[in-house]
């Protein structure tokens, strides 16, 4: 058993059309601010951090409620394996890809040759907490993160991975007991309901969040910090773009699907993305958007709320380019087989970063921890342009989920192929 449709998919949808374009001039505004009056885009850090804490508060129960309510409908447990396999074995798949372009567009395009810094001489002041953390990550430690102190805990804490554990083992439970769990399902339908409603409240405040975290982030780091590093920020762009267009693209028109039309269904939830450079900030919207282009309940479910720890294109890309860029800006000589080493640890360190500004930052300090060839004071080289970098790699996530969601329910036929033709697939005559 389903939840009727949310309030958000219909409601004033006029209204809902021009809130993206509402975002794309706070976004404008906010660079206005930041770097006319550094000062007060500094102060208007708030509004960002604000509505990125109102998003976060809803997501939990959101994917709790979502993911039992879909799989105590569903009934057939053995599907939903099927569909975890698949999305395991296309996040695998597409990251991998990721990784590969952004060695081979560093190695080609090798943006910090002549540099020549000293790494010893730099000033790691600002980056010292994010290579203690990045030191502290490990695989098993990351496994072990996923399952929480207590049920009440992952809420509290806002565990996503955590919060999905829960949310399968509860569903199992439901389905299990069969007509006896009925009353339980019809609840968390209805709460379901609402905590989308929420998300529609909440969704109209995002150009004041978009205005005041891009006012931040230019009034904070400064234009000034694009031109200085722009070689890097312009291939970790460029390469990105090129992976959404070409590989992206192309995944979900073999799929069947009208890419353009794809990205034009979920144009707030990018532009809600590059204001406030949180992918977190966009996931509620997003599977709402999925589930009312006809993608099953238990699909969106289980593909977002994993997408965001395991199929992080846009990151992957990042990381490989960035460790490439600061060991040919420190001179340190990385050979073939360093580069599948580096390749084969970023696997692994790329599964777990978190939707939220910074995650990558930390992921990279993990990586270049771990493998020893790169200073880890490096890192000081980039941080000044990593939140300009964070905004790209974030649209690439998002779409990538996107996308993953669509094509996981076309293979497992879990989609409503007459409203997803209706608005993904071009119509003709």
């Amino acid at each position: 058993m389903h939840p009727a449709p949310h309030p958000t998919a219909d409601a004033a949808p006029k209204k809902r059309d021009t809130l993206y374009l509402q975002v794309v001039v706070a976004i404008a505004l906010g660079i206005f601010i930041g770097w006319l009056k550094p000062q007060w885009g500094i102060a208007l850090q708030p509004l960002g951090d604000g509505f990125i804490k109102l998003i976060k508060m809803i997501i939990a129960p959101i994917i709790f409620c979502t993911v039992v309510a879909g799989i105590a409908g569903m009934g057939d447990l053995k599907r939903l394996g099927s569909v975890g396999l698949r999305a395991l074995a296309y996040f695998l798949t597409l990251t991998t890809v990721a990784l590969v372009i952004g060695l081979v567009v560093a190695n080609v395009v090798r943006p910090g040759d002549g540099m020549h810094i000293d790494a010893s001489k730099l000033d790691t002041k600002q980056v010292e907490s994010y290579i203690t953390q990045g030191k502290a990550q490990s695989t098993v430690g990351f496994f072990l993160n996923i399952i929480p102190k207590t049920f009440v805990s992952a809420f509290a804490e806002g565990e996503i991975l955590q919060v999905l554990l829960l949310a399968l083992l509860f569903g199992f439970a439901l389905a299990r007991i069969g007509e006896h769990g009925r009353p339980v399902m019809n609840l968390l339908n209805e709460i379901a309901r609402v905590m989308f409603g929420i998300v529609w409240f909440i969704t109209r405040l995002a150009p004041i969040g978009a205005f005041g975290a891009m006012a931040f982030t230019i009034g904070k780091f400064g234009i000034g910090s694009l031109v200085s590093l722009g070689q890097l920020l312009l291939t970790v762009y460029i390469t990105c773009a090129l992976f959404i267009v070409l590989v992206l693209g192309g995944v979900a028109r073999a799929a069947g699907f009208r890419f353009w039309k794809v990205i034009r269904h979920i144009k707030e939830e990018i532009f809600i993305q590059l204001g406030t450079s949180s992918s977190e900030a966009a996931m509620p919207g997003l599977m709402e958007k999925l589930e009312r282009v006809g993608c099953a309940k238990p699909v969106v479910g289980v593909v977002v709320p994993a997408g965001y720890s395991f199929n992080l294109d846009g990151t992957c890309i990042y990381l490989t380019c960035a460790a490439l860029f600061l060991a040919q800006a420190t001179d340190t000589p990385m050979s073939l087989m360093d580069q599948i080493g580096l390749l084969a640890v970023m696997l692994l360190t790329s599964k777990g970063a978190a939707g939220i500004t910074g995650s990558g930052f930390i992921v990279l300090a993990a990586t270049i921890s771990t493998t020893g060839n790169i200073p880890p004071a490096a890192l000081a080289v980039i941080f000044g342009i990593d939140r300009f970098m964070s905004e790209i790699r974030g649209l690439t996530n998002l779409i990538g989920n996107a996308v993953a969601t669509l094509v996981i329910s076309k293979w497992e036929g879990a989609i409503d192929e007459s409203k997803a033709t209706e608005i993904l697939v071009e119509k003709r005559g």
